[in-house]
């Protein structure tokens, strides 16, 4: 009989101390006892992850280029430090990794029909001679196509028949390309109509992002692949 006072006490305490703490879970308390709130409140959940990163298609494009099309990436050279670059379905087809670009003007010749590089070769539109262009660009076949990229001086050596060329080939900026333009164009041999695919920021003083070059450009999308001849 000793024992039940003693006991009644140990029972109230229990039990106020079990309502003390039910109230303060139920209250979100931060109380004394964090461990047995994560507990009662069941595992955690992982911390949720940053945003995934966008998927990339070839030559970097934010979308799949649609059946027998090609997709293609330009950039331009940016001031004389930074070389050009000419991607076509995930292959660099020329940058500065690869050695293969320079001064002026880096043009890649592509089959239109398998997208399989003819060839590639720089310009050096201020130093260089311009016959080496003119020779490169003259004897293309109907449908191949033509990649190019500026770099530094794309036009200080341009005549009017290089002009002429790349205006039959799609271009409505070299006629008008200047001293340190920056240019980037797509075109074709046996094109009817102007490309869709060209960009030209002018070398302006009060303009340029690099004092005395332009910014650099970066032109990317799709092109029909060309059907190949009946047998």
């Amino acid at each position: 009989m000793r024992l039940a006072g003693p006991l009644r006490v140990l029972a109230v305490a229990v039990s106020a101390g079990l309502t003390w703490l039910l109230v303060s879970l139920a209250l979100g308390s931060p109380g004394a006892f964090p461990r047995l709130q994560r507990l009662l409140a069941g595992p955690e959940s992982p911390p949720t992850a940053g945003s995934p990163r966008p998927r990339r298609f070839k030559c970097g494009l934010a979308r799949p280029c649609p059946r027998h099309h090609f997709a293609f990436r330009l950039v331009s050279g940016a001031a004389n430090v930074v070389g050009p670059k000419i991607c076509l379905e995930d292959r660099m087809l020329m940058s500065s990794v690869k050695n293969n670009v320079g001064r002026g003007l880096n043009i890649a010749l592509v089959n239109g029909v398998s997208g399989d590089l003819i060839a590639a070769q720089a310009f050096d539109m201020w130093a260089g001679d311009v016959n080496e262009l003119l020779k490169f660009i003259r004897p293309l076949h109907e449908g191949t196509l033509v990649f190019v990229a500026s770099y530094d001086d794309p036009a200080t050596k341009l005549t009017e028949e290089t002009r002429q060329l790349f205006g039959e080939l799609g271009s409505a900026v070299a006629k008008e390309l200047a001293f340190r333009d920056s240019w980037v164009f797509v075109g074709a041999k046996g094109v009817q109509d102007k490309s869709p695919f060209e960009q030209h920021v002018r070398n302006s003083r009060s303009s340029n992002k690099y004092e005395g070059w332009p910014e650099a450009l970066e032109m990317e999308g799709c092109i029909p692949r060309r059907a190949a001849d009946p047998p």
